[in-house]
């Protein structure tokens, strides 16, 4: 089985069970934010989020690293520890000459290691990260969906981006049963509004249930769940009624995840970027 069957066999399995394997509930009080290098402190980009979700419900650390980083820092996986594998893809346009003329081809650089968790790991601690309060973290979330700019009109009982009008449509907030749960679901329509072409420029498609509308929800779920580990809350980010379009989606190609983390990563940090802006205005 090749890397990206086997990723995807594991999602499917998932899907199957009727959980999101992508949403990972975020501990205030073990560990902040989300999943990152033990030493570098990067976080976690693209598929490897969804990976290291899907095994980081066990743990209560975000820190994760290779066995030789371990055993370099001078610490231990404990025998017997199980190791989640990760990815690096790197799309290449290679040119070659054929028949005396230059053509091009992409192609992709996929490779996979093995990381242990902080928890799995003995001989080492870390300081632990305190989260900051609620209300704050909170104040974070509208203050990166101010910033982008977006036209949200409040009222009714729907959430959805109005691709013609260039508008997000958001019930109250007082219609929530939490704070978090409108700020995933705010982030959720603010990733379909970065799918714009006068922005990042996907394909939505036509209606409920065909393909490109089922890939371009499960962008906009994945690029919820970064903003929501990005931000260290705990929304409800579980739309069951795409399970079964998601899961065909994912049968018919085993680089459909691959596609839909990396445009959902793409979305985050270009949500992202208007509130760095923002800081480096006021510094």
């Amino acid at each position: 089985m090749t890397l990206c069957a086997d990723v995807t066999a594991r999602i499917i399995a998932e899907l199957e069970k009727g959980a999101t394997p992508w949403i990972k509930p975020w501990n205030a009080g073990a560990t902040a934010g989300a999943d990152c290098n033990a030493f570098t402190l990067k976080p976690y980009r693209g598929i490897n989020r969804l990976l290291l979700a899907m095994s980081g419900v066990r743990f209560s650390s975000n820190r994760w690293a290779t066995f030789k980083q371990w055993q370099a820092a001078g610490a231990a996986v404990r025998k017997g520890e199980k190791g989640t594998h990760i990815t690096f893809y790197k799309p290449l346009t290679i040119e070659e000459l054929r028949e005396g003329e230059l053509h091009s081809k992409n192609v992709a650089v996929l490779k996979s290691f093995v990381v242990f968790n902080a928890d799995q790991v003995d001989g080492i601690t870390f300081e632990p990260v305190q989260p900051k309060p609620e209300g704050e973290r909170l104040e974070h979330c509208e203050q990166t969906i101010r910033n982008t700019g977006a036209s949200i009109r409040h009222g009714g009982d729907v959430a959805c981006f109005v691709p013609s009008a260039d508008i997000i449509r958001m019930p109250e907030l007082s219609t929530f049963a939490d704070k978090a749960n409108y700020y995933a679901t705010a982030f959720h329509e603010l990733v379909h509004w970065t799918g714009s072409d006068k922005r990042l420029d996907r394909v939505f498609g036509q209606r409920f249930g065909d393909s490109a509308y089922a890939f371009e929800e499960l962008v906009a779920e994945l690029g919820a769940a970064m903003l929501c580990a990005d931000h260290q809350i705990k929304g409800d980010l579980r739309h069951a009624g795409y399970i079964d379009h998601w899961l065909k989606c994912l049968r018919d190609n085993d680089r459909a995840i691959f596609k839909a983390a990396a445009l959902a990563e793409k979305a985050a940090s270009f949500i992202q970027s208007y509130q760095e802006e923002e800081e480096l205005a006021a510094a």
